[in-house]
């Protein structure tokens, strides 16, 4: 690969604590490894931007934006531009002009867009080798929200799923590589192209993997908060703001930890991560239910549950949460759709089903048998650790950046 690498991503990929930005991290810091880096991102709040220090000793050169457009005003904006909000909410003058100005310098060989959110910032008349990570198709999840919602909020998502459905294909037959987090997630991103959008796509997965030296139970002592709870302690992790999180978290409150404290009453069900919704914090303190927002460090708290409980009715790709629970040699009850991408054994690394009623068996199962809990958690940190690092999963990224600029894309 001749020249630098510019890594344009919709969030600062510091820290590593939300399902993206741990993909993200990873990869920029793989991407640094084998050439400058210049970084274009976001930041969502002060926190993101405290971050700063560890983009200027990653990157070379970087733009870092504050972003603080209403939803709203982005949502009129793609209205008026007839493009899907997701792009609208992300775009901004500062990072255009950074990544123009950059790239008139003739320094970047390869750009690396991390979301088809931020895919627009790419200048039109870019030569060099480009590298599109959807990581998950965002235009597949919108139509699932529309089928659920009524007219006027199922028109909106409906919009927005057919609107970026057209930008990932745009993006896609531009890229000399489009990636996906998993085989499944791939698979879907090509079922959705035209066949002439197929024919001038190289779509392709990159999988996510997991920090096993980091979520290593043995590096950390229990929450004590979990532990004072009554048992089997059940643990849900993510950002709780993501509507799938809320939605299944909202499922397992309501449906699931009533059918399983028929049978088991001290059970208790803990949600953690940042953001909760009011309509999920309303739900704490009750009938075992405990929402505990953001915390510093996930692993003690899910060292302290006896049992992950992960009910997604909408997954796109590999769950980081699924992989970090197992890691932790926590036995995980989880849906079909959060085991996507996961290549392990149910029965044997992790418990599948996908009904509220199954879902509660499960769980009352594997708390009324101790033993073998134990043993799935172990077989799971295994499996994980040998199948799912972050080395192995990244080992082709290098020949994805390096390969030289395919010339029939320029037709595109």
């Amino acid at each position: 690969m001749s020249g630098e690498i510019l890594f344009i991503a919709h969030r600062i990929p510091f820290p590593p604590n939300r399902g993206d930005k741990v993909r993200s991290h990873h990869i920029v810091r793989r991407l640094a490894r084998l050439a400058p880096v210049h970084v274009a991102c976001f930041a969502d709040d002060d926190l993101d931007m405290a971050e700063e220090v560890e983009l200027a000793a990653l990157a070379r050169s970087y733009c870092l934006v504050r972003r603080a457009k209403p939803l709203v005003l982005a949502g009129l904006q793609a209205l008026a531009q007839r493009k899907p909000v997701s792009v609208t909410a992300f775009d901004d003058q500062r990072i255009a002009d950074y990544v123009r100005k950059l790239v008139a310098t003739g320094r970047i060989g390869t750009i690396y867009v991390y979301s088809g959110q931020v895919g627009h910032f790419v200048p039109p008349d870019f030569a060099g080798r480009l590298v599109v990570d959807f990581v998950d198709v965002d235009s597949a999840k919108f139509a699932a929200y529309a089928r659920d919602k009524g007219d006027l909020l199922g028109w909106i998502d409906a919009r927005e799923a057919r609107l970026l459905r057209d930008e990932e294909a745009r993006l896609a037959t531009r890229a000399d590589v489009s990636l996906l987090v998993s085989h499944e997630e791939a698979a879907l991103f090509a079922e959705r192209l035209t066949p002439a959008e197929r024919a001038g796509a190289d779509v392709r997965a990159l999988l996510n993997g997991i920090d096993s030296v980091f979520f290593d139970p043995g590096l950390v002592n229990p929450e004590p908060r979990i532990e004072a709870c009554g048992g089997p302690r059940l643990v849900f992790t993510g950002q709780m703001d993501y509507p799938p999180n809320d939605f299944a978290a909202q499922r397992a409150v309501e449906r699931i930890m009533p059918l399983v404290r028929r049978s088991l009453p001290d059970a208790s069900f803990h949600v953690v991560g940042r953001n909760p919704t009011p309509e999920l914090r309303a739900h704490h303190g009750r009938d075992g239910i405990h929402v505990w927002g953001r915390v510093e460090d996930i692993r003690g708290w899910i060292k302290a549950a006896d049992i992950a409980l992960i009910p997604l009715e909408i997954a796109r790709g590999i769950q980081n949460k699924v992989l970090e629970a197992m890691a932790m040699e926590r036995p995980v009850v989880l849906t079909t759709h959060a085991a996507t991408g996961i290549s392990a054994i149910p029965g044997h690394h992790l418990a599948v089903a996908d009904s509220d009623e199954a879902i509660a068996a499960a769980v009352i199962e594997l708390a009324r048998a101790p033993g073998e809990a134990r043993a799935m958690g172990l077989a799971a940190r295994r499996f994980v650790v040998g199948r799912q690092s972050w080395a192995g999963t990244l080992a082709p990224l290098a020949d994805i950046v390096r390969a030289p600029r395919n010339p029939a894309r320029d037709a595109a």
